[in-house]
């Protein structure tokens, strides 16, 4: 208990005295709990003065989460001469009933369809150099009523097949040019570009933000505008079947404005003065990574394209994938590290889930939802500044030999 007082120091101007107590109780009853982490399960836990009814009370205050993490970030994590870069990625929570705030039907990723659950879009801060993500900032995604009846129109458009319209080739009569420049943002990419600018502005400029990494669901030009209407840098994956383009060369004598892509690439085949590395492993499997500046059609702006393909000498099967930045300038080893850094936020998403109690709660509240979601994620850092003395030592130490001292 003694060591959970002194870290939750750092945090006590956030906090009236009698909160900062109760939550210490919380921390020293998660730390030791071996079972499911509920409101009930910890008050078993507790010590002296952890009582079920002083757990409510816990979780029943409205907290300055954002504050709180990024306080203790700076204090305890914090290395200001190493590099870091902003991560994002929705968990998926499973729950039952109809009355848990915000709870509707989502996409799991795990069991690969949609269930009752809450949705969480995560920000996180991830140190380049340690290759270690640190959770900042938790949005619970509420869907609206406009929302959910664009959704259900969506998916009562899909099953009735309208048979295929015949039209002319070419581009249809009265049609006018669309301006890319400027796109309307989906309220999926509101709520992160919310969520962004409040992170941004909680940690000003004691960091130099560049980048913000997100997975191939964001590899879009909405997306890609979004990021540097921020000043930020996106790192994401293109569709395998993207359609890319060289940038168009040479003279153009003919009417009208100079065409602005060349030959559509393969990404298969291309030139070796553009391959940055190859290599074979043992099994016979051949790396390439080209990289080169390409446009595609739905972007407004040339992209910092890098192509891996992947070869097996036996068979001659062949497999790639498709990174992309907006920065032109950024080389393709920092784009290939950063965004297989990507999945260091999963394992953020394991540990709240596996030791903190992110699937345990039976709250359904607003203010004690929030509670929830956002405890186990502080749990994710407290937990890590707690072991790191013990894993300079021995670095296999894990959160369950934390939780069995």
């Amino acid at each position: 208990m003694t060591e959970i007082l002194v870290l939750l120091q750092n945090i006590a101007p956030l906090l009236e005295p009698t909160i900062l107590r109760q939550m210490s109780h919380v921390i020293f009853g998660m730390l030791a709990i071996s079972g499911r982490i509920t409101m009930l399960g910890l008050s078993r836990w507790t010590e002296k003065g952890g009582s079920y009814r002083t757990i409510q009370r816990f979780f029943s205050e409205s907290l300055p989460w954002k504050a709180i993490q990024w306080l203790f970030f700076q204090k305890y994590i914090l290395k200001p001469a190493d590099e870091y870069a902003i991560f994002g990625d929705e968990v998926v929570i499973s729950k039952a009933g109809k009355k848990t705030y915000g709870v509707d039907r989502f996409f799991s990723g795990l069991q690969q369809q949609v269930i009752p659950s809450l949705s969480l879009f995560v920000l996180s801060l991830a140190n380049t150099k340690e290759e270690r993500s640190y959770p900042m900032q938790v949005t619970q995604i509420v869907k609206t009523a406009e929302e959910k009846a664009a959704s259900k129109a969506k998916a009562e458009a899909k099953k009735v097949k309208k048979p295929a319209e015949k039209r002319k080739p070419g581009r249809p009569k009265g049609s006018k040019n669309k301006e890319k420049q400027a796109v309307e943002l989906s309220p999926e990419l509101l709520r992160i570009q919310t969520a962004l600018k409040s992170l941004l502005e909680t940690v000003g400029t004691t960091i130099a933000l560049t980048y913000l990494v997100l997975d191939g669901h964001f590899g879009n030009y909405p997306s890609a505008f979004m990021a540097r209407a921020m000043n930020l840098h996106l790192i994401s994956k293109m569709r395998s079947d993207a359609a890319l383009y060289s940038a168009f060369e040479g003279d153009h004598p003919g009417p009208g404005p100079k065409p602005k892509y060349g030959e559509k690439i393969d990404v298969r085949k291309l030139d070796e003065k553009y391959r940055k590395e190859s290599s074979v492993d043992k099994d016979q499997m051949r790396l390439e990574v080209y990289q080169r500046q390409l446009h595609n059609k739905e972007f407004a702006f040339a992209l910092n394209v890098v192509i891996l393909v992947k070869t097996n000498l036996k068979t001659q099967a062949q497999a790639h994938v498709i990174l992309f930045s907006t920065d032109l300038e950024l080389p393709y080893e920092k784009i290939i590290k950063l965004y297989t850094m990507r999945f260091k936020i999963e394992f953020n998403f394991r540990d709240a889930k596996q030791y903190w109690g992110l699937e345990d709660f039976m709250n359904v509240k607003e203010t004690a939802v929030t509670n929830a979601v956002n405890l186990p994620f502080f749990m994710v850092n407290f937990s890590s500044v707690l072991s790191q003395p013990f894993r300079d030592q021995n670095p296999d130490y894990s959160i369950l030999d934390l939780k069995s001292n």
